[in-house]
C-alpha cells in the first residue's frame, strides 16, 4: 500500500525502501537545528494558514511520515518534506523522523520535483514549474514526466500550457484568485493585454469556469467585417492588414469601413462591458 501512494516515480527514485517502510526498519530523529532547507526547492509559496493546520495535527499527532534528508556539510539537507519540517518549528517540536539517504545533486532535485508533485504540495504555477524543469533539466519527455509523476501526458502538457500566460495571470493563478480551469479558459485569447482584463474581471466578478469560456468565445469570435468582408475591404489589402494589427493592439474586434469613394469612413471597436471600455479608453489615452 504505501508504494502505491509514494507513486512509482518517487520509490524508483529512492531506492526500493520507502519511507513508511523505513519506520519499520529503523530511522533517525533529528534535531530541527541541525537541518537545512534546499535551496533547489520547487515549492516556492507557503500559505501561512495551511503551515498552522499542519502544526495543530503535528502537535496532536505528531510527524506521521517521515521527512527525506541527505547529508550535507555536517548537516543535514532536506529532500523531501520542507512544509512538514516547517510545521514541526510551528509545533514547538525540537526533533522530527527522518530517513536519511545518499542522493547526488541532481538526483535530489528530481525527488524533491517529483515528491512534491506526487504530494500535490505545489500550486498550479510550481507545478507547471516543476514539469518544465523535468523536462529541460533532465531532458525527459512529456510521456516521461507524466509516467514518473503519476500524471497523464495531456495533464502535464495543459499545465505546461499555462506558463504562456502573462505574468500579472500567473500570480492570480499562483495566488488562488483563479482557477485552472480560468486559466486554461484565457489562453484562447490573443494579446496580454485582453488576458490580463479578462482575468481582472472575473476576480472582481467572481466569474465562474462556465460564464468565462463564454465571455472568451465572445471575444475571440469572427467580426462581421472578417466573415463579410465588403468590396472595398476585399480590394484593400491594406485595410485588412490594419484591422489586424488593431484588433491585437487592443485585444478586441475591430473594424474599417470605408464609404464614399473610399477616402473617408470609420473605424469601430468593439467593447463588452465598462470595465472593457475602460480598457480600450486607456489604451487609447495612453495610459497604463
Amino acid at each position: 500500500m504505501a508504494r502505491q501512494a509514494l507513486g512509482r516515480g518517487l520509490s524508483a527514485l529512492l531506492g526500493d525502501e520507502t519511507p513508511e517502510e523505513a519506520i519499520e526498519s529503523g530511522f533517525l530523529e533529528l534535531d530541527l537545528e541541525l537541518l537545512v532547507r534546499n535551496s533547489e526547492q520547487p515549492r516556492e509559496v507557503f500559505e501561512e494558514p495551511e503551515l498552522e493546520q499542519l502544526a495543530q495535527s503535528i502537535r496532536a499527532n505528531g510527524v506521521v511520515q517521515p521527512i527525506v534528508v541527505r547529508p550535507h556539510e555536517g548537516s543535514y539537507q532536506i529532500v523531501a518534506g520542507e512544509r512538514r519540517w516547517r510545521a514541526a518549528q510551528k509545533a514547538g517540536l525540537k526533533k522530527i523522523p527522518a530517513v536519511v539517504r545518499a542522493i547526488s545533486d541532481n538526483k535530489m532535485l528530481e525527488v524533491a520535483l517529483i515528491e512534491n508533485i506526487q504530494r500535490q504540495e505545489l500550486n498550479p504555477v510550481e507545478e507547471a514549474r516543476a514539469y518544465k524543469r523535468l523536462i529541460d533539466e533532465f531532458s525527459l519527455t512529456q510521456e516521461q514526466v507524466a509516467n514518473r509523476v503519476g500524471k497523464t501526458r495531456p495533464f502535464v502538457a495543459n499545465y505546461l500550457r499555462l506558463l504562456r500566460l502573462p505574468k500579472k495571470v500567473l500570480a492570480y493563478l499562483e495566488r488562488g484568485m483563479l482557477s485552472v480551469g480560468h486559466a486554461r479558459a484565457l489562453l484562447a485569447i490573443n494579446g496580454d493585454t485582453a488576458m490580463e482584463s479578462l482575468a481582472s474581471e472575473i476576480i472582481s466578478g467572481d466569474l465562474s469556469v462556465r460564464a468565462t469560456e463564454k465571455a472568451v468565445k465572445k471575444l475571440t469570435r469572427p467580426s462581421r467585417s472578417k466573415i463579410r468582408l465588403s468590396d472595398e475591404n476585399l480590394a484593400d489589402p491594406n485595410v485588412i492588414r490594419a484591422e489586424t494589427k488593431l484588433r491585437r493592439r487592443y485585444g478586441t474586434h475591430v473594424k474599417i469601413k470605408k464609404v464614399g469613394n473610399g477616402k473617408k469612413g470609420r473605424i469601430e471597436l468593439e467593447f463588452y462591458n465598462e470595465a472593457d471600455l475602460d480598457r480600450i479608453y486607456n489604451l487609447l489615452m495612453g495610459k497604463d
